[in-house]
């Protein structure tokens, strides 16, 4: 089986590694690239849909991102333990006819050994949301690594 680091048992730094790791792989929109930091058979669900395995997996994502354009994701750090990471995050995107969405949830990933996820929950509440409004932009610039994600 691949090693995907950093593997838990999690300290603080491997944690927020893996969570930036995270954030960058969803901000290429990359469904192959996506799924390889899952296991063949990891089991998803997301809102009120449940996916098994790679497969599922990227033909999910390539069907989120055919419907979500402009996706731009942020990721923080709530918790872990052991193998276990609790993450909140907020993303922004717009449907088809143009209206702006920004969408904010949490998510608990377990992983294996080898540091590839074996299960992913993910609750997800959306707000819709003018141009104007946005703050989301494109990948996390360097500088706003670690910058808390406001409430609101």
């Amino acid at each position: 089986m691949a090693v995907r680091p950093p593997v838990p048992p999690f300290t603080p730094e491997t944690a927020l590694q893996k969570v930036q790791a995270a954030e960058d792989a969803w901000n290429t929109r990359d469904p192959e690239r996506v799924a390889l930091a899952y296991t063949e058979d990891s089991a998803w669900r997301n809102r009120d849909r449940f996916v098994t395995g790679r497969a599922e997996i990227i033909a999910f994502l390539r069907d989120k991102w055919d419907r979500e354009l402009d996706y731009a994701l942020r990721k923080e750090l709530w918790a872990f333990h052991g193998d276990r990471i609790a993450v909140r995050f907020q993303y922004e995107c717009r449907d088809p006819s143009g209206q702006w969405w920004r969408s904010h949830g949490n998510e608990l990933w377990e992983f294996t050994p080898e540091g590839l996820m074996s299960r992913r929950e993910a609750s997800i509440n959306d707000v819709r949301i003018t141009e104007a409004d946005r703050r989301i932009f494109g990948p996390r610039p360097a500088g706003e690594r670690g910058v808390l994600l406001p409430i609101r």
